[in-house]
């Protein structure tokens, strides 16, 4: 990459709230000893330096009821940084100890409209509830 590129090059730090607005989760395996896997379909909001929708599918794993591991993709339509679009973030995280936590990045080429030159990657925490506190650092190549 030249220097000129790298000078035109936009990074930032994200931060803010997720706010999560519907959850619906259904077993499609059970096991003995209350193990199981299923599938949720959940949506929610972002603010803070991320504004916008997001709509998310997880996979999780739970191997006792207190705790579970999980994966995801989640669709985000909204802005960062002033630029417009959508762009796919792919999750992975546990929980446990009522705290759902977990690493993310943005799917390369996922974006679209003006976020379709965003890569990033960052984490996310929630104490079991409706909001999670969330970082991205990203940049546009």
């Amino acid at each position: 990459m030249s220097t000129q590129q790298m000078s035109t090059q936009q990074k930032g730090q994200a931060k803010g709230v997720q706010h999560i607005q519907s959850w619906d989760e259904k077993p499609y395996k059970e096991f003995e000893g209350g193990k199981k896997l299923t599938k949720a379909t959940v949506t929610a909001t972002f603010s803070g330096d991320i504004e916008g929708d997001g709509l998310v599918e997880y996979l999780m794993s739970y191997p006792d009821a207190n705790s579970a591991n999980y994966v995801g993709l989640q669709l985000v339509n909204g802005a960062i940084a002033g630029k417009k679009g959508s762009f796919v973030l792919q999750l992975n995280g546990t929980f446990a100890d009522g705290i759902a936590s977990g690493a993310w990045f943005v799917v390369p080429g996922s974006g679209t409209g003006e976020l379709e030159k965003l890569r990033g990657e960052g984490d996310f925490s929630a104490p079991h509830g409706s909001e999670a506190s969330y970082t991205l650092a990203y940049h546009f190549e």
